[in-house]
């Protein structure tokens, strides 16, 4: 003998680690050693039913209060089966959790409605840690009022800080207000059963009763280290919240404010773009609607200054001055309806970017005499399926780009394309407006205007480019690029509208 310890079986499968139990027919233990006892909770586990299911196949299994279990079966003699187990649940928590994280990340920004995000969020944040309920409230520009964004579990209740409110004036402790004001993360083991005893939380006992929850934890939105909103996530009973799970609301919290941060940004310069259309159109009736109507004002007065001077007014004057009333007149109706146009809402959002195309090609040809052709790479109608700002956005490009051309090219043609390009995730909406008029010069072509500024801001409020082709004599061509999803059709064949 060397001097080592000998060990038989049962001491090996007393001192392993992991779960070994035998099973019969039934489902029940028949055997287990102590690691398979402590895993599962139970001091004896003879005659309990297991969680594994019949055959001997290896896999994962629910156990408890959101645990798992990875798991090996296989048949022993009889109808009895060996299983060897082992407890998975922090691992494959914190590959939910990454997962969680990752597909958020890629959410923000790409879907242009908030709430619909947060909701994401908020399912995401439940199905990682296996949670009772989640909610993201976010407050409003002046600070004093919040309002649910994002929900997971819990019944949506729209006048949830209404509620809550009437809670506080009752004397109930708002602990998701004390995360907010202190920008720091607030955790409450058994909070549940304190708001359930508690007569203050009358308001909303019976919309936080169910699903049941036990520890509470409120995380803040901070955006450049100011609040902005709070995410609070209800634990089922048996969860405790360490420090990973505290680490993973962070984390996600993140998220949700960079999901603000972005919404409040597209707001403001949707605002922006709003304003400088108003000043657009007002400087577009300055300078044409008003002078039109100023010069009317004048051979107006003109006429009846030539009939009180005496009994006899000259027909040929008077003809003359009406056919140019006549003639102002309808310039001062065209320019009335161009602005028409552009203030009424654009189609795109309701009958698609290709329609709203359509109808504007045929306005313009219809006041104009200039000829204008459209064609859409687009018969399976996938653009329509675009975020409605961009697609709004797009309209806005093109439609500007052809008011350039109508007013300034002196051409007689102005050809719209519309389609994609790109494969995988480097797919581009790409829209070109391009006439047969006499071209820009270099100074102007390099100073650009208002319609112009606009343009461009359009193009990188998607991260987009806009870019300018002419030369004396040549024409114009306006194009712009703006990315895509990458779950578009790589390859659209080409449908032609004129």
């Amino acid at each position: 003998m060397d001097g080592r310890p000998v060990f038989d079986a049962t001491t090996l499968l007393e001192r392993v680690p992991d779960g070994v139990a035998v099973i019969d027919e039934r489902g029940r233990f028949v055997q287990a050693n102590p690691a398979a006892r402590t895993l599962c909770g139970i001091a004896d586990l003879v005659g309990a039913e297991s969680p594994f299911p019949a055959g001997t196949d290896d896999g994962v299994v629910g156990w408890g209060a959101g645990r798992e279990f990875a798991y090996q079966m296989r048949e022993l003699t009889g109808r009895e089966r060996l299983v060897v187990f082992r407890d998975v649940t922090e691992s494959r928590r914190h590959q939910r959790r990454l997962a969680a994280i990752a597909s958020a990340a890629g959410r923000v920004g790409g879907d242009p409605s908030l709430r619909s995000t947060l909701d994401a969020l908020a399912r995401e944040v439940l199905e990682a840690d296996a949670l009772a309920s989640v909610q993201i409230m976010t407050v409003n520009a002046a600070g004093a009022r919040f309002q649910v964004m994002g929900s997971a579990g819990f019944a949506y209740a729209a006048n949830f800080f209404d509620l809550l409110l009437d809670c506080a004036e009752a004397g109930a402790e708002l602990r998701m207000i004390d995360a907010f004001t202190s920008r720091l993360p607030v955790v409450v083991p058994g909070r549940y059963a304190a708001v359930m005893a508690d007569p203050a939380w009358e308001p909303l006992r019976e919309h936080m009763r169910q699903p049941e929850w036990d520890w509470f934890a409120s995380v803040p939105l901070l955006v450049r280290g100011e609040p902005v909103g709070i995410l609070n996530a209800f634990y089922a009973p048996g969860q405790e919240i360490n420090g990973t799970a505290l680490d993973f609301l962070l984390a996600m919290a993140d998220q949700a404010a960079m999901a603000v941060h972005y919404a409040a940004m597209l707001e403001r310069e949707r605002e922006v773009a709003r304003r400088e259309e108003r000043q657009r159109l007002a400087r577009d009736l300055h300078d044409s609607v008003v002078q039109h109507v100023f010069s009317m004002g004048m051979q107006a007065e003109s006429l009846g200054m030539t009939s009180g001077r005496g009994p006899t007014v000259d027909s040929g004057y008077v003809v003359r001055v009406a056919g140019e009333l006549g003639q102002i007149s309808k310039a001062v109706l065209t320019d009335l309806r161009v602005m028409v146009t552009d203030l009424h809402p654009t189609p795109s959002a309701d009958q698609g970017l290709a329609a709203a195309l359509f109808l504007l090609a045929e306005s313009t040809m219809g006041r104009t005499g200039l000829e204008v052709a459209v064609t859409v790479d687009d018969p399976r109608h996938d653009l329509d399926d675009l975020a409605a700002e961009l697609r709004e956005d797009a309209y806005r490009v093109i439609a500007e780009a052809l008011h350039n051309s109508v007013k300034h090219s002196r051409g007689g043609r102005v050809t719209i394309t519309v389609g994609l390009s790109g494969r995988g995730t480097r797919r581009l909406l790409v829209c070109e407006v391009a006439d047969d008029g006499r071209g820009l010069d270099a100074a102007a072509e390099g100073e650009g205007g208002f319609g112009m500024t606009t343009m461009r801001e359009r193009a990188a409020r998607w991260s987009g480019r806009l870019t300018i082709g002419s030369e004396p004599g040549g024409g114009t061509s306006v194009r712009l690029e703006l990315p895509l999803p990458a779950s578009l059709p790589a390859e659209i064949p080409a449908l032609r509208i004129t």
